[in-house]
């Protein structure tokens, strides 16, 4: 069974999708262990307590420098002891060390198809926005492994979505979401959680057959 600390800074709709395919079978070998917020009024850890998962708040505003807040969200995340770390929508940067402690065992989503649109200043809607100001046709959403830089460890899945003509942030946001952040985010942990997950010349990859 895969042990998952899942970190949040919003509403929590990954986290959701994630409990959802939990709950439909789609996703197996599955545990949210707990439910980790930079945010105390996030909505997901509303989420994470109605689906009776432990849930907290870790916030820079709690500590008076950085590097505390690094240490207590390191030891918050280590005393779940998690095989794997989901960021599903998580707006802080991860410190080094926790990085370290988990390489290769920390899955984010980000709502574009990188290498277009990610990396410093895209995330949430400003990455929709940067989509729709170029005119692409093609967004979606990526879901890959953390590094020490931001959006540039190993790819394991993309889903790409299309940009309507006309499409508000507001309503390309939503697509994205939901025709390819909530389906491939669980994927991506399934195979984790599966064991069908592998890296070579620093990429990653799905064997053949397992969540396409």
């Amino acid at each position: 069974m895969l042990n998952v600390v899942v970190l949040v800074s919003g509403g929590g709709t990954n986290l959701q999708a994630i409990l959802d395919k939990i709950s439909s079978g789609e996703l197996t070998n599955t545990r949210i262990s707990a439910v980790i917020s930079n945010n105390e009024g996030a909505y997901a850890l509303t989420r994470a307590e109605c689906a009776g998962i432990p849930a907290e708040c870790i916030s820079p505003k709690q500590f008076e420098t950085r590097e505390q807040f690094h240490q207590a969200l390191l030891a918050g995340v280590k005393k779940y002891a998690p095989d794997l770390v989901v960021l599903a929508g998580f707006l802080v940067i991860l410190p080094p060390e926790l990085i370290a402690e988990y390489k290769n065992r920390i899955l984010n989503i980000h709502p574009s198809l990188i290498p277009s649109f990610c990396g410093t200043g895209y995330y949430g809607l400003k990455v929709h926005e940067a989509v729709l100001a170029r005119g692409v046709k093609l967004t979606g959403a990526t879901v890959h492994f953390v590094d020490e830089s931001t959006d540039t460890g190993p790819i394991l899945l993309q889903k790409a979505v299309e940009v309507k003509q006309g499409d508000t942030v507001k309503q390309l946001q939503q697509r994205v979401m939901e025709e390819a952040e909530w389906e491939i985010l669980p994927k991506a942990i399934h195979a984790v959680a599966n064991g069908t997950v592998r890296f070579e010349d620093g990429k990653a990859w799905i064997l053949e057959g397992e969540a396409q």
